[in-house]
C-alpha cells in the first residue's frame, strides 16, 4: 500500500461510499491522505480544524476521518501519515474522535491516548437545522471519546506540569 495525496472531494466520496457510519461531508479541510492498494483508492483520512472551539487554537488538527476497505493496518498507517504531515507543518496536537463502542486499536497505534467520553448530541448543519435538508428519527449521538496526541514538544512539557495544552501554548 503505497500513500498518495487526495483531494477533498475524493476522500469525502470514498467515506460517503464506505464508511459504515459517518456519512457526513467534511468541509474546509486542511489536507486529506490517501491509501492505494495497486490501482485502488483503498482508505483516506481527512485532516480539518476542529469545530470545538476550546480546541481550536490554530496549533491543533482534528483528523476527522479515516475510512478504509479494511486492509490491515490501514487505518493505522493513515493516522501516522497525518501526524507526520501536522507535525511537519507545525501543529502542536492532534485530536481524534472514535465512537465509545469502538476499541480505539488504530488512534492508540498511532500514539494518541484517551482522553474523555463526550455526551452524545446531535450534530446539525444550518441547512438541517433550517428544515432545508430532512432528518431522520431524532436520535441522539452515540458517545464518542477523544483522543489526543502531543506533537509538539513545549506542548508536552504543558501537560507535564498537568497543565492542559492550551495553557502551555504562547
Amino acid at each position: 500500500m503505497t500513500l498518495v495525496p487526495v483531494s477533498l472531494r475524493e476522500a469525502n466520496a470514498f467515506v460517503l461510499a464506505h464508511h459504515r457510519h459517518s456519512r457526513r461531508p467534511i468541509r474546509g479541510a486542511r489536507f486529506c491522505v490517501g491509501l492505494r492498494q495497486g490501482t485502488r483508492l483503498a482508505g483516506v483520512a481527512i485532516a480539518h480544524r476542529p469545530p470545538n472551539t476550546t480546541l481550536d487554537d490554530g496549533y491543533t488538527l482534528e483528523v476527522a476521518r479515516v475510512c478504509t476497505l479494511g486492509e490491515r493496518n490501514a487505518c493505522s498507517r493513515l493516522y501516522g501519515a497525518i501526524r507526520r504531515a501536522a507535525k511537519a507543518l507545525g501543529y502542536r496536537r492532534l485530536v481524534t474522535y472514535t465512537l465509545a463502542s469502538e476499541p480505539g486499536a488504530s488512534p492508540a497505534a498511532a500514539g494518541f491516548g484517551r482522553i474523555q467520553e463526550t455526551r452524545g448530541k446531535p450534530w446539525r448543519t444550518r441547512a438541517e437545522e433550517a428544515g432545508q435538508i430532512k432528518l431522520g428519527p431524532d436520535e441522539p449521538e452515540p458517545r464518542r471519546v477523544r483522543w489526543e496526541l502531543v506533537l509538539s514538544e513545549d506542548c508536552a512539557a504543558g501537560l507535564a506540569q498537568e497543565e492542559t495544552c492550551e495553557e502551555a501554548l504562547p
